[in-house]
């Protein structure tokens, strides 16, 4: 037997406004046709008056702890993945904690923008394995719309907002049982001016815009997602053929098709759901990851690897069996 970090809920929640790109062009100027062709969006929900990160947030794992057959108070653990938080301090953890009620556990945020969910897992995981709480939320949560620049077509058009929760239980396993079986974390600075946010408390004393050189993170994005799924499956001794589902972050259809040519991965075993969702930062490994167990295609006992890469750079992957 083995101790692991048992996936046993997830859960999901969007805005409630979905634009699509036909509306994105009244506004911007651009068309559905240069979205779609470019980045396979079609597209995204942002949120609206009273809707927030952690009001998603709490929609979230609200709706994974229904899932999972659990109450708050069974929570020990909540790690909130987000770059938009409600207030620069407390935690947005802390606030939806306290809208669930399960007071008194441990409940923090993590900043990795898009690869703050894989971040948010591992320390998760890490945290149950030592005893820090019996179960945890990991929660990724975004309001991208509150970061962009509506006048540079190159990166308004690309985000959504949403968040994405999961509950992990930890649990005495078999070696061929579920639980997270591996998971492996990279950050490189020198490429901070490649995909950043040009404001923030300390520097410019505002919330600031997302600003990015798109091929150039295209061309990281390709390079660091296979090689790091490639170290996973290395270090769980598992192949590529074994995987059943790839759940990428969801930045761009592009980088989903390059990603998984790369790994030799036929394109029906990648979870999609950009063209609905588009970027949703650290939301949308969650988000994709909800939307492909509630349909049916990720099962019990299926070998699912999820992987992302963000603005840091930062990027990760971690091997789930359900």
């Amino acid at each position: 037997m083995t101790r692991r970090s048992v996936l046993v809920g997830t859960g999901s929640a969007l805005p409630v406004r979905a634009v699509s790109n036909q509306e994105l062009s009244e506004r911007v100027d651009t068309s559905d046709e240069w979205i779609v062709e470019r980045t396979g969006i079609r597209s995204r929900h942002l949120a609206g008056e009273g809707e927030t990160t952690s009001s998603l947030a709490t929609d979230a794992a609200r709706a994974a702890l229904a899932a999972a057959g659990l109450e708050p108070k069974d929570i020990g653990l909540i790690v909130l993945a987000t770059c938009t938080p409600d207030q620069t301090f407390p935690a947005a953890a802390t606030i939806v904690q306290d809208r669930l009620g399960c007071h008194g556990g441990i409940a923090f945020d993590v900043g990795a923008v898009c690869s703050g969910f894989l971040y948010a897992v591992s320390v998760a995981d890490a945290m149950l394995k030592t005893g820090a709480a019996e179960r945890a939320l990991v929660i990724g949560a975004e309001t991208m719309s509150r970061l962009l620049d509506w006048d540079d077509r190159t990166t308004c058009v690309l985000f959504g907002d949403g968040a994405g929760a999961i509950v992990l239980e930890a649990r005495d396993v078999a070696e061929d049982g579920p639980g997270i079986l591996a998971s492996k974390l990279h950050a490189d600075g020198a490429h901070n001016e490649l995909l950043y946010v040009d404001g923030g408390p300390s520097s410019t004393g505002t919330v600031g815009h997302i600003r990015m050189k798109g091929r150039e993170v295209f061309r990281h994005a390709v390079v660091n997602l296979a090689d790091v799924l490639g170290e996973v499956l290395a270090d769980t001794g598992v192949t590529a053929d074994e995987l059943d589902w790839v759940v990428p972050h969801q930045a761009n259809q592009r980088i989903l098709d390059a990603t998984a040519k790369k790994l030799g991965l036929p394109p029906e075993k990648v979870v999609v759901t950009v063209d609905r969702h588009a970027n949703t930062s650290a939301a949308s490994v969650p988000l994709a990851l909800d939307a492909a167990i509630r349909d049916g295609r990720i099962k019990p006992g299926d070998l699912v690897m999820l992987e992302a890469m963000g603005g840091g750079f930062t990027w990760g992957a971690s091997l789930v069996r359900m």
